[in-house]
């Protein structure tokens, strides 16, 4: 039985097409010349695009130990990347969608005007040119600006402008948060030199009061591992200092940053106090607490000037590194291929528009046979529901004063 009405069915729809194959012909016939012309009528846009990649930065302090790390960290071309992940491409899309940007390029070249948009809202004449306006990150890793116009010329120019005002605006950013490392670091390098110059007095008043110009061997051993130990304090206090205010406290590096930095505090309270495994596996070193008063006046004012002398040692390149970043005008943005006015229009597509307007005629065609069959088939199977529903689309079109003439 089931096969037998979908039989039925199937010849019901041969014979339904054939005898109304004149209408479907004609209808989408109509239908997608009308599109066809709309489309070869409208007016043509010309799209530009233009490639770029992000430009690799020098590290040029990634000979010295330990400082090569440190400063990928606050690199300007890295920003908030870290925090969330982003590549630079995807910093790159969010200044070219930016405000700044969008306002700039819509002066520049009185899109207002070429849009005919004078008289409507801001808001909509931004939408427009960002609806004109395509991003994409390409797999190679470059980022592509395309740009439609209506004027092939004004295209390639809004593009090339486009990636002026990126490498404008990257380049002022990086500048910016290098001058800010530059300041956290000149800020400490100044203070470190000011400490220096304190313990030098201090340590040449010492030796004149008490005649004092050395110190016992284990002792200078002693001083020798807690240097080392406040050195690395030091290195561990600016790199956890540089990556909060990078990356943020919520950050894994961070928080493992943190996590050194208490280890390290409480070997210097260990070493301070005479407690601990270092004291039973280095057997020369002195607890401070059992040094002689004097001696260790004396070991206190030489173990500081030691430890900011390596201070001084470690931020000093830190500080010429941070000098330069922030003078640094190189450009940030590397330019692949710049944007030139296309030869033949991207859009509106005919043959885009035939195929879509075909198809959409021959399922519309089918739709208005199939219920001018199911009208034909109720007038006479079903007349009192015919009537009714005649005589209620009569009702509704008298009540907009389209009267029907039998």
């Amino acid at each position: 039985m089931e096969n037998s009405a979908e039989k039925n069915n199937f010849y019901e729809f041969i014979t339904l097409t054939i005898k109304y194959r004149w209408f479907l012909f004609f209808f989408s016939l109509i239908v997608t010349a009308s599109s066809v012309s709309v489309a070869l009528l409208s007016p043509k846009w010309f799209k530009s695009t233009a490639s770029v990649l992000p430009a690799e930065k020098t590290d040029f302090l990634s000979a010295i130990t330990g400082v090569s790390s440190l400063i990928k960290n606050f690199s300007p071309s890295k920003g908030l990347s870290a925090l969330t992940g982003v590549s630079e491409t995807d910093k790159y899309i969010a200044i070219l969608k930016s405000s700044t940007v969008v306002d700039d390029v819509i002066k520049t070249f009185s899109l207002r005007k070429v849009y005919d948009m004078e008289d409507m809202y801001y808001d909509k004449v931004t939408k427009e040119f960002l609806g004109n306006l395509e991003l994409e990150v390409q797999e190679e890793g470059n980022l592509t600006i395309t740009v439609y116009d209506k004027n092939p010329r004004r295209a390639a120019k809004i593009a090339n402008y486009m990636v002026y005002k990126l490498n404008q605006i990257s380049t002022q950013l990086s500048t910016t948060n290098a001058k800010s490392n530059r300041e956290f670091i000149e800020k400490r390098y100044f203070q470190n030199r000011k400490d220096i110059e304190n313990l030098e007095t201090g340590m040449k008043l010492f030796q004149q009061k008490y005649g004092v110009t050395a110190v016992p061997e284990q002792i200078e051993a002693t001083l020798k591992s807690m240097s080392e130990v406040y050195v690395e304090l030091y290195k561990k206090e600016i790199q956890y200092n540089i990556m909060l205010k990078s990356l943020g406290s919520s950050h894994p590096s961070t928080q493992g940053a943190k996590i050194e930095l208490d280890a390290l505090n409480k070997k210097i309270n260990e070493l301070n106090s005479g407690k601990g495994n270092s004291q039973d596996d280095v057997k020369l070193l002195i607890p401070m607490k059992l040094a002689p008063e004097l001696a260790n006046k004396y070991l206190k004012i030489y173990q500081e000037l030691k430890i900011q002398y390596q201070i001084l040692e470690f931020v000093t390149p830190l500080y010429e590194q941070a000098k330069i970043e922030e003078v640094r005008n190189t450009p940030t943005v590397l330019v692949l291929d710049k944007a030139a006015p296309a030869d033949r229009k991207a859009k509106p597509k005919g043959s885009i528009y035939a195929a879509i307007s075909f198809t959409a005629s021959i399922i519309l065609g089918f739709v208005i046979i199939f219920l001018l069959e199911l009208f034909r088939k109720m007038k006479l199977v079903e007349p009192a529901k015919y009537d009714f529903i005649i005589k209620e689309l009569k009702r509704d079109l008298s009540k907009f004063g389209i009267r029907r003439k039998d």
